[in-house]
């Protein structure tokens, strides 16, 4: 299998890696970098120093930068015969195309691919940010719907930290598509003894569990930062998830998912782990930094700070310790402060 991975941060270097150790795929894959200095060091060096230092990159992983297309130029495509330029040529002939671009960047490359017939799946996990004040911020099958409709698209998410996976330990994703065909070749990429691919054709509630957990964990952050027990943590993460799940049904989704790898299990990684970029926003607050140094700091994006807007009360006391609106432990006073009400509301 051909298999082009567009984007170079953490993650799509980590899904790269574990594609071409793929013990019985047998796949070529290619892993395209949008910052022509960054690919070139790649390539010599065969590190991704900025993102996955001290990972190795086997002489087998192809490395380009081959240039997008002019945004007022056609969309690249991969029927036959037809490559109008580098980029073109580099997805040319690939069976699989996975966009490893940040929720920010997703409408952009799904643009450039809008005409590809082969499946496409995104890693993103978050909300696009609305585009005018009466707007809602859009899901990333609901931006595809816009930009790209006719894509064979779906998404691949779960409990899983790009390091973890570029070592090759054991973890277990969720191919999401209303396609059998995007399901099918995504557990045929990927799945192996170290990674694990379930299938769902929960669209919906995986991407809902995939952006609502990063906005929980900049609060579970909060709340141990501010060395508020286990208590608090276990309590927090119960209630976000129960109000993630009532989110993801009010859209559609089916509540079984909410119980699984992308819902609880995605939320409990990032909630806990300190390997959790948007876990740390909430520690680093927690400390008094403001939220510009604790992005900063980071080097990488963290979904949640941009998420949180979209989502329910929990999230609404993030937002507002974000924007600098109340101190930390006003925030933890604010969702403690609620009027009592049956767990199931």
């Amino acid at each position: 299998m051909k298999i082009v991975v567009l984007g170079a941060g953490a993650w799509g270097t980590a899904l790269a890696l574990s594609a071409c150790h793929h013990r019985a795929g047998g796949h070529t894959v290619t892993l395209w970098a949008r910052d022509a200095a960054q690919a070139a060091l790649m390539q010599a060096h065969r590190e991704n120093a900025r993102y996955l230092p001290g990972v190795t990159l086997p002489a087998a992983l192809g490395i380009s930068a081959a240039c997008l297309p002019d945004a007022q130029a056609a969309p690249a495509t991969t029927l036959q015969g037809v490559a109008p330029d580098a980029f073109g040529a580099l997805i040319g002939g690939a069976d699989l195309l996975i966009l490893a671009t940040p929720m920010a960047a997703l409408r952009a490359m799904l643009a450039h691919l809008s005409l590809c017939r082969v499946p496409v799946a995104w890693l993103c996990k978050g909300f696009e940010a609305p585009q005018s004040s009466e707007a809602f911020g859009l899901l990333a099958h609901e931006v595809q719907a816009q930009v790209a409709p006719d894509l064979i698209a779906g998404g691949l998410s779960g409990p899983s930290f790009a390091l973890e996976v570029a070592r090759g330990q054991p973890t277990a994703l969720v191919a999401a598509s209303a396609h059998a065909l995007v399901r099918d070749t995504l557990v045929a990429a990927f799945h192996s003894p170290t990674l694990r691919v379930y299938a769902n054709a929960d669209i919906v509630g995986v991407e809902v569990g995939g952006a609502v957990k990063n906005v929980l964990a900049i609060a579970v952050g909060l709340c141990d930062g501010l060395n508020l027990g286990l208590n608090a943590r276990a309590a927090l993460i119960t209630r976000g998830l129960a109000e993630m799940t009532r989110l993801g049904v009010a859209l559609g989704a089916q509540a079984e998912t909410f119980m699984g790898l992308t819902g609880l299990g995605d939320l409990v990684l990032t909630a806990t782990g300190d390997l959790s970029r948007n876990r740390q926003v909430g520690l680093a607050l927690a400390q008094g930094q403001t939220l510009a140094q604790a992005v900063a700091a980071l080097g990488h994006v963290a979904e949640g700070v941009y998420s949180a807007r979209t989502v329910m009360p929990i999230a609404q006391a993030v937002v507002a310790l974000l924007d600098g609106q109340i101190r930390p432990a006003e925030a933890v006073a604010l969702l403690m402060g609620r009027d009592p009400a049956s767990e199931q509301a």
